[in-house]
């Protein structure tokens, strides 16, 4: 059996061996993780990187869709407001076709629907988050504005342009109809039939006919309304499934990278007790070579 003569940097690699476990030991304990550098896994490290690029994206899409979300249920909500206003503009004009009223009462009939054509222009300028939800994409600026010069009494600002919105790799979602195909539809004008209504029953003429157009255009809106219903639950299932990809991606990163504590709790005592020994063995050798040398 050879005896090494000089065994001091062999315990000095040894030492240097345990402090770097105690360290490695400390750090996963205190991150949790058993990967905090590439050379700890190399292989782990880089699909850690990837899995956390996901989930950065992921992220960017359930902002935007909780933002979504918000914009269509404002939009349906007025939507149902709208259609309820309709409603009562359509009774409110079968009531004035009724021969007997009078001209009086025509006029009060006349002038609640003004009041119910004020407050579709207001609905129809709905805004989110400072954004006019019905103005296409100019929704910056109020798309309706009252203007006496045109049949309806309201001139459309806005276009008819669709905003979308990135939801997912891929995937984008239309947000939003614009006021020209939900309002101002050719046909299907429902600030014209209202003001043709109210014309009518100023006037005392073709009342039945008005009311019978208006009709006509609130059926065509309520339709137009299934968009948003569907958008929502477009917008609805994509965020459980990007929930359900996020709660994968954080259980893959506690499975590449996550530490097992007790793991390193037992590693840490281990290196600490072997630190002890090696410099208990170190300063015994120091203290030999010194009596030699004193010798």
């Amino acid at each position: 059996m050879r005896v090494n003569p000089n065994p001091m940097p062999d315990l000095l690699a040894a030492l240097n061996q345990t402090k770097l476990e105690t360290q490695q030991a400390t750090i996963e304990i205190s991150s949790g993780r058993s990967v905090n550098q590439p050379s700890d896994n190399p292989t782990a490290a880089a699909l850690l990187v990837e899995n956390n690029d996901q989930a950065t994206f992921n992220s960017g899409y359930l902002q935007s869709l909780g933002a979504v979300q918000g914009q269509l249920s404002t939009a349906d909500s007025m939507l149902s407001s709208v259609v309820t206003a309709l409603q009562r503009a359509i009774s409110l004009g079968v009531e004035g076709a009724n021969g007997t009223l009078s001209d009086s009462d025509r006029a009060a009939i006349a002038s609640e629907l003004q009041g119910i054509q004020s407050q579709l222009v207001s609905l129809a300028n709905t805004s989110y988050q400072g954004r006019y939800v019905f103005a296409g994409t100019k929704t910056s600026t109020p798309p309706y504005v009252v203007d006496n010069t045109v049949p309806s009494g309201v001139r459309y600002a806005g276009n008819s342009d669709v905003n979308q919105v990135s939801i997912g790799s891929g995937y984008k979602l239309a947000v939003n109809l614009p006021g020209s195909q939900l309002f101002s539809a050719a046909g299907n004008d429902v600030f014209l039939a209202i003001n043709n209504l109210i014309q009518a029953l100023q006037s005392n003429g073709a009342i039945a006919d008005a009311v019978s157009s208006l009709g006509g255009a609130s059926s065509y809106l309520s339709a137009q309304r299934v968009f948003y219903g569907n958008a929502m639950n477009q917008a609805q299932s994509q965020t459980t499934y990007l929930n359900t990809a996020k709660l994968q991606i954080s259980q893959q990163q506690n499975t590449l990278g996550g530490a097992d504590l007790a793991t390193a709790a037992t590693n840490l005592t281990q290196s600490q007790i072997d630190t002890q020994a090696t410099l208990a063995v170190i300063s015994k050798l120091s203290q030999n070579n010194l009596f030699a040398y004193l010798k």
